[in-house]
């Protein structure tokens, strides 16, 4: 039962990263992976094959203020991060990746908290 959930999975992200690949038109993708005590997110520039941007809920910056590293808290925080950092890195559009994730609890505070940084997506 495990593996046949886990290839479900594995389905779910490959399509979601092909219809990205389609609607991208040359910009970077935030993916988002998330673990059961951790979230981390990277604008990733597919053309060129090179991360952009990373934050994690295992940042010092963040680690401190947080009270766990997989609660929506911690998802806001490094949603607002990884905006910074975009911004830092000249990055103001994106591709919103969510993975083989449902667009919901963790991942959606992460996206309308880099949407609120000033990430458009």
């Amino acid at each position: 039962m495990l593996q046949h959930s886990q290839a479900l999975f594995q389905h779910r992200r490959e399509r979601t990263r092909r219809r990205l690949r389609r609607a991208a038109n040359g910009r970077p993708r935030l993916s988002v992976f998330r673990s059961s005590k951790h979230i981390y997110a990277q604008i990733i520039d597919d053309r060129a094959g090179r991360t952009l941007a990373a934050a994690s809920s295992l940042d010092p910056e963040l680690r401190t203020g947080l009270k766990t590293g997989a609660d929506i808290a911690a998802a806001g925080a490094v949603g607002k991060l990884i905006a910074e950092r975009a911004k830092a890195a000249g990055v103001a559009k994106v591709v919103f990746d969510r993975g083989g994730y449902l667009f919901h609890g963790r991942v959606k505070a992460l996206a309308d908290a880099a949407r609120a940084g000033g990430l458009d997506f």
